[in-house]
């Protein structure tokens, strides 16, 4: 498989950028006291008035604000937990944007704030330059390192112990696969080994491919093209 890599497009509102489904915020005080934390689901209207604006009530205090902006699918679980801790517990690590940022509060009166958030994600796009043979619907990824979960003040990885992703593909039989993944990097830039498993319907393996040392970056694109199957 041949190794690229590209940018992933930057710069976008949350409103507009149509993979962000959800954006979670928190405060947390001393000791990682979480004295407020919510979140907004852009396909429930009735979770936000404007999708990525919030309004919040703390006490009169210093605060470390986190935010979360996210993919989000049916059956994801992600947990923001701590100013170190948060990340998915469910099998796929999502596109994730966040931003931490000092503030105190001093009074009763309005304060207005605004937080840029970075994209904090990789990116893996696995394409087939072969056919997607009937007897094998789903593909399996496994990193050597990296990870699901994230410090938030970081950007960074929790473990650098990898994980596998299961896709099944929607690209009909015969034709040319797609899949994206967005694990999250232990480092800035890393290197690990990627492990391509064509499966059965029974997640039987049928083809096993590694490659050895592919670099990843954050907010980067790292692309492996050519014959999967």
């Amino acid at each position: 498989l041949v190794i690229t890599q590209e940018d992933i497009n930057s710069r976008q509102d949350p409103a507009s950028y149509n993979p962000v489904k959800a954006i979670t915020l928190a405060f947390f005080g001393s000791t990682n006291y979480m004295a407020y934390m919510y979140t907004q689901y852009k396909d429930n209207p009735s979770s936000y008035t404007t999708f990525g604006t919030f309004s919040a009530n703390v006490p009169v205090g210093n605060y470390t604000i986190v935010a979360v902006a996210y993919a989000y699918n049916e059956g994801d679980n992600f947990a923001l937990t701590s100013l170190t801790n948060a990340g998915y517990s469910s099998e796929r690590p999502r596109e994730t944007f966040c931003a931490t940022q000092e503030v105190t509060v001093t009074s009763s009166s309005t304060l207005n704030l605004e937080v840029a958030l970075n994209r904090i994600s990789s990116m893996l796009q696995i394409v087939s330059t072969d056919e997607r043979p009937a007897e094998a619907p789903k593909i399996r990824t496994t990193f050597s390192k990296g990870g699901k979960g994230f410090n938030p003040t970081t950007g960074l990885a929790k473990t650098d112990n990898g994980f596998a992703q299961t896709n099944s593909p929607s690209t009909g039989v015969g034709g040319n696969i797609a899949v994206s993944i967005f694990p999250f990097l232990y480092t800035d830039e890393e290197s690990m080994n990627i492990t391509i498993e064509a499966l059965d319907a029974n997640d039987n393996v049928l083809i096993t491919k590694t490659i050895n040392d592919v670099p990843f970056k954050r907010n980067r694109k790292t692309i492996l093209s050519g014959a999967v199957y």
